[in-house]
């Protein structure tokens, strides 16, 4: 029998008794069954994750730290990652969704850089027909947008889907970017012996319990109740004063280590600091401030309250550091010091309620998962016979329609970084005066659907597809891969190919993951999510050459890059030698001034793509869709979602052509811009008609 409701196997609980030697009490207990969950030990995906290529010459910090840190130039880096905020944001979508940023932002700072921008990928239910799938969302977005705007942290991306498979689990990524002079970088790491663990940022209360093993499970509607107290609640205020005072505190240059305090809360920061340092801890947990009464060491231990931070100082250097976070009004404690023998030793009292090996709270057994190859979802090739009412129906159709309701509610434009803003291609931020970062994401959850080895394929191909739209070429990724239950073989086998496919597809472009997430579990009453690995990818720019997809100048010819395959209603095939010739064919156009315009093909086609960049322009079109040379039907040349193609605009058409061919890149002038109409040939629709229906898409459906 187990002494307390833990969440670990019985081989797992046999395998603690072995390697201590003796029966650990409540408390330790608590603290391994935390640390050996799924969400914070990667325990099935670990061994998959090999699979990525992690180093680079521009990668300043990889994997294994809160976020991972890519150079930018001699002086300054940036730091990025991603994380997951999903079964929270289900239970209570204001609070689990405003603490998903929280905790990015949290990530990005523990490496000594200033926050500056962030992203929210969403995959939310179908919200024209379930009344939850709405509120999850309206409330999703509303926590988003609060805690963003309130710590002075713009959004300037994401994307959002729609479909059923979310409607009782939806998904909340968010990816965090900052900023940090390489010589002021700061580890998760606490290796000096004598320096002093300091608690910096809100007192400790009993929300977020057992969030990391709440994450390590499937939704029941029958336990949504029960679940409310492993939800994290927000401080945003307290949040911007810990950013500004800590800022302050990295200039002293007294902080040894800092990581922020998420997932597994005290134990698994401080632990994870000290075992990376190669030391151990001696803690006093009577000296964290608590915000209730009667708190046993196990929840004080294991308690994710949010806004929180763990330091280590420097030995002889606290009072300097405590002076600062005085001034911004910021709560600490000192709460332990790193000792060199490898073992976590915890007080209470005066006794100590906590002596393990530091070992077996950190290092988790892997799990070798089974997994049975799932069937592949037939295409769904809808026959079209009236083009117009088809393509409106696609503008307005949620997955389509313009995302404004979204993104007008955030503050992309605080800090003024922001020179491209959201609902274009990719989001650009000023870094210096001539060069800025590019930043793009890509995952279709409904060719993930289909086919799960494309599906993800095509994640990373859109990614960087997204920020060579704008000129930015990819150096770095980061990724949230959200899987269902990895207990069930089918299940794991999507998560497992998925994996090899993004590796495979970062390798082509020889482009590293220098951070990223893993979330399994995501399934409620047993229904699981459409498998949706996200990849974020950061790219450099130059100001100067920045790209837009909006139509400008009348007479300008429109040329379709890439190839057009029969694969309508389905999951295109993703060739990445391809992808990348397509790639650097644009950059290269881009570099020699042949492009105007510039807009990544992908839902919806060249029709929804060509719509798309006509109400950015405010400019129709004409083109002839027949003149396209492939040999598919009409309806495939306008709708087919095929991989690696970009529209765009020039006053050189021929050039760009005959610059293509020698890239042996397929490229096609179809028509040019100009008047109050999108031309199709086969079809015409009123510019403005058409654009009322795409903003207007999603605004009615929560009106």
């Amino acid at each position: 029998m187990k002494p307390i409701s833990l969440s670990l196997t019985r081989e797992e609980v046999r395998r603690v008794r072995s390697l201590l030697g003796r029966e650990p009490n409540k408390t330790e207990w608590a603290i391994i069954d935390v640390m050996w969950s799924e969400h914070a030990s990667y325990k099935s995906s670990r061994e998959y994750l090999k699979l990525f290529p992690t180093e680079g010459k521009d990668v300043v910090l990889g994997v294994g730290d809160d976020c991972g840190i890519v150079g930018f130039d001699e002086r300054y880096a940036i730091a990025i990652a991603m994380e997951s905020h999903n079964h929270p944001s289900a239970i209570e979508p204001v609070a689990g969704a405003a603490t998903g940023v929280g905790g990015i932002v949290r990530d990005i700072l523990s490496k000594g850089a200033r926050p500056i921008a962030c992203l929210d990928p969403l995959r939310l239910g179908d919200i024209y027909r379930d009344e939850r799938s709405k509120y999850l969302f309206e409330n999703i977005v509303k926590g988003i947008a609060d805690y963003g705007n309130c710590i002075g942290v713009p959004t300037v991306g994401g994307d959002a889907e729609f479909d059923k498979s979310f409607n009782k689990n939806p998904l909340v990524n968010v990816v965090g970017v900052g900023l940090v002079e390489r010589d002021k970088i700061i580890r998760g790491v606490a290796s000096n012996v004598g320096d002093t663990l300091l608690l910096v940022g809100s007192k400790t209360g009993r929300d977020g319990i057992h969030g990391v093993t709440f994450a390590s499970e499937e939704l029941k509607s029958e336990n949504e109740e029960e679940s409310r107290p492993a939800v994290q609640i927000e401080d945003p205020l307290s949040e911007k004063l810990l950013i500004d005072a800590l800022m302050e505190v990295y200039e002293t240059g007294a902080v040894s280590g800092c990581k922020d305090l998420g997932g597994g809360g005290f134990v698994c920061a401080t632990s994870e600091m000290v075992s990376k340092g190669g030391k151990g801890a001696l803690i006093d947990i009577g000296k964290v401030h608590l915000r209730e009464e009667g708190m046993e060491p196990w929840e004080i231990l294991v308690s994710e309250t949010q806004e929180r931070m763990m330091l280590a100082v420097k030995r002889g250097r606290e009072e300097e550091v405590e002076k600062i976070l005085d001034k911004w009004g910021v709560q600490h404690a000192r709460v332990g010091v790193v000792i060199e023998e490898r073992r976590y030793i915890v007080k209470h009292n005066g006794r100590i309620v906590v002596d393990l090996p530091v070992e077996i709270i950190t290092n988790p057994p892997t799990i070798h998962r089974r997994y049975k190859e799932g069937k592949r979802k037939e295409p769904e090739k809808p026959k079209i016979q009236d083009y117009e009412g088809f393509l409106m129906g696609m503008l307005a159709d949620p997955n389509i329609a313009s995302k404004r309701w979204i993104y007008e509610q955030y503050d992309h434009e605080v800090q003024t970084r922001t020179v491209i803003k959201p609902g274009m291609d990719a989001a650009v931020l000023k870094i210096s005066d001539r060069e800025g970062i590019a930043l793009g994401i890509g995952c279709n959850s409904k060719h993930c659907r289909m086919d799960p080895v494309m599906g993800a394929r095509g994640a990373v191909a859109e990614a960087v597809r997204n920020v060579t739209a704008v000129g930015g070429r990819a150096i770095a990724a980061v990724d949230c891969l959200n899987f269902g239950n990895p207990e069930k073989p089918e299940a794991f086998w999507k998560f497992k190919v998925s994996v090899e496919g993004i590796a495979e597809g970062l390798k082509a472009f020889g482009i590293p993951v220098v951070s990223g997430n893993v979330s399994f579990y995501n399934e409620a009453d047993g229904t699981p999510i459409a498998p949706s690995p996200i990849v974020a990818v950061l790219g450099r720019v130059r100001l100067e050459r920045i790209m837009t997809m909006g139509l400008r100048e009348k007479g300008e010819s429109i040329v379709v890059i890439g190839d057009t395959r029969e694969e309508m209603g389905m999951a295109p095939v993703v060739d990445f030698e391809r992808e990348r010739a397509v790639d650097d064919l644009i950059l290269e156009l881009n570099d020699i001034g042949s492009i105007t315009a510039c807009h990544d093909l992908s839902k919806g086609g060249l029709a929804v793509g060509l719509a798309k960049m006509a109400f950015v322009g405010g400019k129709g079109f004409d083109v002839d869709i027949g003149s396209m040379p492939e040999k598919i039907t009409v309806s495939e040349k306008l709708f087919s979602e095929s991989s690696g193609r970009f529209v765009v605009t020039s006053a050189e058409a021929e050039r760009v052509v005959e610059r293509a061919r020698g890239r042996g890149v397929s490229a096609q002038i179809i028509g040019e811009v100009g008047g109050k109409e999108l031309s199709y040939g086969p079809f015409s629709v009123d510019l403005k008609e058409a654009e009322e229906v795409w903003e207007r898409g999603l605004r009615d459906l929560l009106v």
